[in-house]
């Protein structure tokens, strides 16, 4: 039952990663610790793992139909790696159950952030006209990719659920191409959430392939029904998800343990 459950959610993960460019990641610590039984400690890296993998198959369809902006995941990406060796420099000074409850209050974050209108979109780093312009855009991204960065050590996650509202309202990118410039920094930021997670933490490889294979799965899947898939109504689904798996952490880590 196990391993069912925990292969049903990597495949999840991956349709959620190649339909919205994020968001599935967020659910990858909590099925490693509740559906697979693994320790935080262990889960993190694995998620990483598995994150990273589907990211970069998910980015595939994008680099052909050149809907990636490199420029931009570059700066996102400079700004988040060291923030990601910070963030898990912090989660090792924390008690399992206070990361636990860290991680739901940021899943109430994403999921909210999901629910709210999205009509309004920033111009600071739109691409319509002559180009970006860096003396607007740079000033919002860096922090955004400081946040992002953080974020992915210290919990584990891609970002993708921080780094597509970033880029969508706050910078102004096109949504078909911050899904692809997403895809691409939460797959530098899980290579370096990884790096920093390594040392003294064994990884179950038998459980990390079976998660990454369904998600990957997945994320070819999703690729084939991007253009079908009404992904304003599957984020609103998948908003409420996250506040169901981030009550259950909630009522597991205050009252159960």
């Amino acid at each position: 039952m196990i391993w069912v459950t925990t292969l049903g959610l990597g495949a999840v993960i991956g349709v959620l990663l190649g339909l919205l460019g994020g968001g599935g990641s967020i659910l990858a610590v909590p099925a490693l610790v509740y559906g697979a039984g693994l320790g935080i400690e262990q889960a993190i890296p694995i998620s990483l793992i598995v994150v990273g993998v589907a990211s970069a198959v998910g980015a595939l369809p994008k680099l052909r139909a050149r809907q990636i902006e490199w420029r931009l995941a570059a700066v996102f990406t400079a700004a988040g790696i060291p923030a990601t060796f910070a963030g898990s420099a912090v989660g090792r000074l924390i008690l399992e159950s206070a990361l636990l409850i860290g991680f739901a209050v940021v899943m109430v974050a994403a999921g909210t952030r999901m629910l709210i209108d999205r009509g309004d979109t920033g111009t600071a780093c739109s691409t319509e006209g002559p180009g970006i312009n860096w003396r607007r855009c740079a000033p919002r991204a860096i922090p955004a990719g400081l946040a992002v960065g953080f974020l992915t050590g210290l919990f584990g996650v891609g970002g993708g659920f921080l780094i597509i509202p970033a880029l969508v309202l706050m910078l102004g990118i096109e949504m078909s191409v911050a899904v692809g410039t997403s895809l691409v920094i939460i797959v530098a930021n899980s290579a370096a959430g990884l790096l920093s997670h390594l040392s003294g933490t064994s990884i179950d490889w038998a459980i990390t392939a079976a998660f990454a294979g369904t998600a990957i799965a997945g994320s070819l899947i999703a690729g084939h029904l991007g253009t079908r898939a009404d992904t304003d109504r599957l984020q609103r689904w998948f908003a409420y998800l996250v506040f169901a798996v981030a009550a259950y952490i909630l009522v597991d880590t205050v009252f159960l343990r």
